[in-house]
């Protein structure tokens, strides 16, 4: 018999909040990274590419190192901390995210996020939706002119997400088929497989495979509150 779910972990990028991020112009990207790199002009878009195919071809030692990467590229092309701030708040959260955090604070469940991408992304949904642990990869610290003045980088994507997911199943003292998991992509896959419940929410193939259930909707008529009946 299965185990009771007690505590529940989200991605946050395309899960929490929409998959598209918009300027004020109503210039659109997949990710706040790409959005950021597009804002700060062609060469320092065609520079974070770059750094994406290196990642796809495994020329960094790790996560760390590509957003080093990627960060050094932001300070070369002049970042300001209110084009970040614009970034960040310019993205929605999915339709059902607030009401079903809700529920799931009815139901007694423990929730965390852990983000491939901003601190201030997974603040921002801590704060809002209540959330009671957030790990997150980038931290940006800001000097007196809005510049990037040191940053702080986790592992905390792909496979070094786990890790964190272990360090707070332990902390709770439960067991991996206590707990569920709710992504989008396909760098959620070791997520999905190390816990006893996951959802695949609207995710890829590779995703949908690895989750215990999988939820597909309509491009314009998502619906976050699906979750809550298989958990």
């Amino acid at each position: 018999m299965a185990k009771k779910i007690k505590l529940v972990f989200f991605d946050v990028e395309g899960t929490l909040f929409k998959k598209v991020y918009k300027d004020s112009q109503g210039n659109t990207a997949p990710s706040a990274w790409t959005l950021i790199a597009e804002h700060l002009g062609p060469e320092a878009h065609k520079e974070e590419e770059e750094t994406k195919v290196k990642w796809t071809n495994k020329k960094y030692a790790g996560y760390v190192e590509w957003m080093d990467d990627t960060v050094r590229i932001h300070q070369k092309y002049g970042l300001k901390k209110d084009l970040f701030d614009q970034v960040v708040n310019s993205v929605d959260f999915q339709p059902g995210v607030k009401e079903t955090f809700k529920e799931l604070k009815k139901r007694g469940l423990k929730t965390a996020v852990i983000c491939g991408g901003f601190k201030a992304s997974a603040t921002r949904a801590q704060k809002e939706l209540k959330i009671d642990h957030a790990f997150a990869a980038c931290e940006y610290f800001w000097d007196e002119k809005g510049k990037i003045l040191h940053w702080n980088t986790m592992p905390c994507d792909y496979e070094g997400k786990t890790d964190f997911m272990k360090l707070i199943i332990k902390e709770h003292g439960l067991t991996p088929d206590e707990c569920a998991f709710v992504g989008d992509g396909r760098n959620d896959v070791p997520l999905a497989k190390a816990v006893g419940l996951s959802i695949s929410f609207n995710g890829p193939k590779e995703l949908q495979e690895a989750s215990t259930y999988s939820i597909n909707q309509p491009e314009g008529k998502e619906d976050f509150r699906e979750i809550l009946k298989y958990i």
